[in-house]
């Protein structure tokens, strides 16, 4: 009998599994775009599980149900037109940035094939769920809170103060309600909106000249 090698042999080494974190992600991207097509209410995690090709066991093992799916689509739908990453990484003076993030907001309105997550967010507006207050409190509360401090250094003005909240409403709703609407509104209605930098350079100039005027009203007096 041969002699054994003195050398010791090391077990191989196995990368980490990433399987369960791409299951998750194709039950959240398949969910989403069953939820654009049919909303929360008329979608069931049976459907979901077929257009998956998985079984509701792992629907309720990552996300803990069809609530707690519908949850994770929302964030995600909101991420898709505007991610917390994106507003902190805007550069330059409040004036600049806001611009920015209008410019970003009304590109991805633009593009051929709106994510699924703009049909989701447009649903979710028209007919809210059970589930809206969790997509205000993790995904619009944080970023309303950055937005609003560009806003409140536009207007010189405390970020608490109801003037900026009031601004912010009458500059980046619209512009949201822009990006999620069905194209044939825009295609068709109006055509004009499909010049996308037109469409931000006479936004900006609307938008501030209403921010000055209501700041100029709520400035304390020197």
């Amino acid at each position: 009998m041969a002699p054994r090698s003195s050398r010791a042999r090391k077990p191989a080494v196995r990368a980490p599994r990433a399987d369960g974190d791409l299951t998750r992600q194709h039950i959240l991207r398949t969910a989403g775009q069953v939820f654009a097509e049919r909303g929360y209410a008329d979608t069931t995690s049976k459907e979901i599980c077929t257009r998956a090709g998985t079984n509701v066991a792992a629907v309720n093992y990552h996300f803990g149900g069809k609530d707690g799916l519908y949850e994770a689509v929302l964030i995600e739908a909101h991420r898709q037109i505007v991610g917390l990453e994106d507003l902190a990484g805007l550069a330059g003076d409040p004036r600049q940035r806001l611009r920015a993030l209008l410019l970003h907001l009304l590109q991805h309105g633009a593009r051929p094939a709106a994510p699924w997550g703009f049909r989701v967010i447009l649903r979710e507006l028209m007919a809210p769920s059970p589930l809206a207050p969790a997509l205000v409190e993790q995904a619009i509360l944080p970023k309303a809170r950055l937005v609003r401090g560009l806003v409140a250094g536009i207007m010189g003005l405390p970020a608490e103060h109801p003037a900026v909240q009031r601004c912010l409403a009458f500059t980046v709703l619209p512009c949201i309600m822009l990006v999620i609407a069905p194209k044939e509104v825009g295609g068709q209605v109006l055509p004009a909106l499909k010049d996308t930098q037109a469409l931000v350079d006479e936004l900006m100039r609307y938008a501030f000249a209403g921010i000055e005027a209501v700041a100029a009203v709520h400035r304390p007096s020197r």
